[in-house]
């Protein structure tokens, strides 16, 4: 194994240029996506400041597994681009269920008592809805498109992506969805019907912390957004957020 590797990945204003993982030992150049997301060792020192770990391969269930697994994930504009881009930010923008803050206002929508949360009761709902809401689907920098969607509900029907669904009685208000796994909950896209719904099913979560029974460590936002920055949220570097994971 070497001792050194570099990765060097196409750039969003360029993303034609394939990426390439080099061995600077003896010079191979490695074209499969897979070996980022399989081979922990070649690891994400080298990304762009903006957290674009790669360019290229297939957005299927294979893959989504192997990039997951490491805190991958893909993001990019579905409409103008065919191949995936893929993302690893080297900070982590991270809540704790234990510091999450909770301000005047949104503690006043919470004494009212008026909702309630579940967990896995309306997948496909929250999913969609995160997909479609303010008409999300048509703005050309959509990410979440029909093919994510369905490899998400595929995903959740193994158990690994997981929603959390707020209620007004029984009217679906707000939720979440995301990747879960060794008590990380990887968020993807969050939706509300009502006022701060989705911070509020946030809230309540982080109040009895527990997914099928296990812990929440930890529930990653990907990137930085002022709703979690109020929400108490903070960045930890990769290796940290890589050491959770594992441990």
């Amino acid at each position: 194994m070497p001792e050194k590797l570099i990765v060097a990945v196409a750039s969003q204003e360029d993303p034609s240029k394939s990426f390439l993982i080099c061995d600077i030992n003896d010079g191979r150049v490695f074209e499969d996506p897979m070996i980022l997301f399989s081979h922990p060792e070649y690891d994400v020192d080298n990304i762009n400041e903006d957290g674009l770990y790669a360019v290229g391969g297939e957005l299927d269930i294979e893959t989504l597994l192997a990039a997951y697994k490491w805190g991958i994930f893909p993001w990019y504009p579905h409409k103008y681009y065919d191949m995936p881009f893929w993302h690893c930010p080297k900070e982590r923008f991270v809540l704790f269920p234990d510091k999450v803050h909770i301000s005047h206002s949104l503690r006043n929508l919470l004494n009212k008592n008026k909702y309630h949360i579940t967990i896995d009761k309306d997948f496909r709902g929250v999913i969609h809805n995160c997909r479609m809401i303010d008409d999300r689907d048509e703005n050309v920098m959509s990410w979440l498109g029909e093919k994510l969607e369905n490899l998400f509900i595929e995903l959740h029907e193994m158990g690994y992506a997981k929603s959390v669904e707020l209620w007004e009685g029984d009217e679906l208000v707000g939720g979440f969805y995301g990747f879960w796994q060794h008590g990380i909950f990887q968020g993807e896209s969050m939706f509300s019907l009502q006022p701060s719904a989705s911070q509020i099913a946030l809230v309540l979560l982080c109040n009895n912390p527990y997914i099928n029974g296990e812990k929440i460590k930890l529930i990653d936002t990907q990137f930085e957004t002022p709703t979690f920055r109020r929400l108490g949220a903070q960045y930890i570097p990769y290796q940290i957020y890589r050491d959770l994971m594992e441990n």
